[in-house]
């Protein structure tokens, strides 16, 4: 894929996920995926992603910086929302929460088949905590 065609293929998926649109998430990630360095289905993700939104109903995620090399893609996003049960171990307080998410992936045929994000889950957790 051309850099602006996956710069706006990942801009859509983006978009999908903030509309938690995770029916239409076989447009984006393959039906086998390394996922943080572990073999996984898709199904895998958007359980994950379903989970994530369960908790925190207004998560969101924005693109601050995308860099793509052929069929890698490395982006620093910003993560927001406000849990309103259980996540990553702390109890809802009302505390919203920001944290910048790094993750790499490698695409083939239209879709991802490695992903690979890191986040800091002690600044979560103490912003949650608050």
């Amino acid at each position: 894929m051309p850099d602006e065609t996956l710069r706006a293929w990942y801009s859509s998926y983006i978009s999908a996920l903030n509309a938690h649109a995770f029916d239409g998430m076989d447009a984006f990630i393959a039906d086998h995926v390394l996922l943080n360095g572990e073999p996984g289905v898709r199904e895998d993700v958007v359980a994950v992603q379903k989970e994530d939104v369960a908790a925190v109903p207004d998560l969101h995620w924005a693109v601050d910086e995308m860099l793509v090399d052929r069929d890698r893609l490395a982006v620093r996003v910003r993560n927001t929302g406000t849990p309103v049960r259980e996540w990553l171990g702390v109890a809802p307080t009302g505390a919203s929460f920001e944290i910048v998410e790094y993750a790499i992936y490698r695409i083939s045929d239209g879709r991802f088949v490695q992903m690979t994000a890191l986040h800091d889950g002690a600044e979560l957790r103490r912003q949650l905590a608050a």
